[in-house]
């Protein structure tokens, strides 16, 4: 079969419109493994294909690139990188948007590998044309250029290739193309920037990430909201939160939210503001942010009592997140009744709100609850407990009316609150002495999709595995735990069948 091929692309190099050679040769080639083509992989004469390409012929250039993808998986990427170099660059500048993406896919490959990423970066031209490639109208093709790159600058070398030479030129022409192109060329510093602190002082000596900073804490709200979600993502490292924190950005944004309030245009950045803090929060110390930025804390809870459900949507994951440690639990104990009222307000969203809403209300519920067993002292259990009546009248009668309705995704959020309560006493002794709950819980007919059937299991799971329902379930409820544990999600019982002296 590989015979066959390399005889059709010999064919192919002879004709000036082989549209017929070509179809065929796609057509073999989808039947040839790639393991015997890689034998073949030395003989292979790409250069004709890639001359077809350069011609305005639709199905021609289609057919031409589907049998490139294949051909030159084939090959191996120093191959490639070393007598396909010509081809390559061509193909970066190509009107079709098909072969920009071609290239850049075998690009990405080149420079995964140690050996060939090497002659990639002692071709400035190519290098060149990667970075013009973020400033084109395709998504698709700027996002494959940003992931080259930002693979080429792993190493010391690729940094200096990106950073110390006339390509920092190209980036930032690039970037006045428009704001748009401007955020992509951001996203890329800001990746390349979050591998070391190395990265990161690459970036800043470019200058790219102080006009990154600028622009964050400038005039324009709509350009605010955009950087907050870049920097958010900078400040997942330690060494960006350290930078952050040394440059005053953090005080910045801290500041931004005191005069939010007399801004009112605040609603375009604010929630991007917000989910920063709560991302510092979790990643440092609940404790420590929430007392250097009281500020932070304060524009939550005023957030929960929002009209805006993107206002209270945002709030409410950020209650999530800030209370999914210890730690966070405890600071928002510390304020007390405000925060059972802020409770109460997130069980009257969880069953009056739109479906969405009610779900990010559900799995902060679930997050704000949950304690790993060796974190149950007696004190975090009392917490716990107070916190789940401060839900609502009957909380749980509130979930298992929430879990009835005919959405999965809901029926999934109320049985993730059980589980994440499942394993502590006062919670199985709520359930044990709710009528039907027990049967509910056992009842397989009540899951019809593989996401509530697996919501179901792990809720069984936690109640199984703990050291005390036994005693609170009584030990025949807790075999039956145990049976259905023992036969996985997704059983379903056999029906006997009875056979009928005289049936047909």
């Amino acid at each position: 079969m590989a015979a066959q091929v390399l005889a059709l692309l010999r064919e192919v190099s002879r004709l000036e419109a082989p549209l017929e050679e070509l179809r065929a040769l796609q057509s073999v080639l989808q039947a040839v493994p790639l393991s015997e083509l890689r034998e073949q992989a030395a003989d292979l004469r790409l250069g004709p294909l890639f001359s077809l390409l350069n011609e305005n012929h639709r199905e021609q250039t289609t057919l031409c690139v589907s049998i490139l993808e294949r051909l030159l998986q084939a090959m191996e990427p120093v191959h490639m990188a070393r007598n396909l170099r010509v081809d390559l660059q061509r193909g970066l500048t190509h009107p079709d948007d098909s072969v920009k993406i071609l290239t850049l896919s075998q690009v990405g490959r080149i420079v995964e590998n140690s050996d060939a990423v090497t002659e990639i970066l002692n071709n400035p031209e190519l290098l060149k044309q990667i970075v013009y490639c973020i400033g084109g109208e395709n998504l698709s093709v700027a996002k494959v250029a940003i992931k080259s790159l930002s693979r080429i600058s792993l190493t010391q070398a690729g940094l200096e290739a990106l950073f110390e030479s006339s390509l920092l030129d190209d980036l930032k022409t690039v970037m006045k193309t428009n704001d748009i192109v401007r955020y992509r060329v951001y996203e890329l510093i800001v990746e390349i920037s979050s591998v070391s602190p190395e990265s990161l002082n690459s970036c800043t000596t470019s200058g790219l990430v102080t006009q990154l900073l600028r622009e964050l804490t400038g005039e324009d709200v709509l350009v605010r909201a955009t950087c907050i979600e870049m920097v958010t993502s900078l400040a997942y490292t330690h060494h960006g939160r350290q930078y952050l924190a040394q440059e005053g950005v953090i005080d910045q944004i801290s500041n931004i939210i005191v005069g939010a309030d007399s801004d009112p245009f605040s609603s375009f950045y604010l929630p991007g503001f917000v989910k920063f803090f709560g991302n510092l929060a979790i990643m440092d110390s609940p404790q420590q942010i929430c007392e250097r930025y009281p500020v932070f804390v304060e524009k939550v809870f005023e957030m929960t009592e929002s009209q805006d459900p993107t206002m209270i949507g945002v709030a409410v994951d950020t209650i999530g997140i800030l209370g999914s440690n210890v730690e966070g639990k405890q600071v928002l104990q510390k304020t007390g009744t405000r925060f059972e009222c802020l409770l109460k307000r997130i069980g009257y969203q969880a069953k009056n709100a739109p479906t969405e809403l009610k779900i990010r209300c559900l799995d902060a519920i679930s997050s704000l609850l949950y304690l790993p067993p060796e974190q149950q002292t007696d004190d975090l259990l009392r917490m716990a407990e107070s916190w789940f009546s401060s839900l609502s009248q009957d909380p749980l009668e509130l979930l298992r009316g929430i879990s009835n309705q005919p959405f999965p995704e809901l029926h999934c959020a109320a049985l993730k609150v059980f589980t994440a309560i499942a394993n502590q006493p006062w919670a199985q002794k709520l359930m044990f002495n709710s009528p039907g709950f027990v049967e509910y819980v056992m009842d397989r007919s009540v899951e019809h999709d593989k996401a509530s059937k697996d919501a179901k299991y792990e809720l069984v799971k936690a109640l199984a595995n703990s050291k005390t329902v036994a005693e609170i379930f009584g030990n025949p409820n807790y075999l039956r735990l145990r049976t259905y544990l023992s036969e996985g999600p997704y059983y379903v019982k056999p029906v006997s069948m009875t056979a009928v002296e005289g049936a047909e």
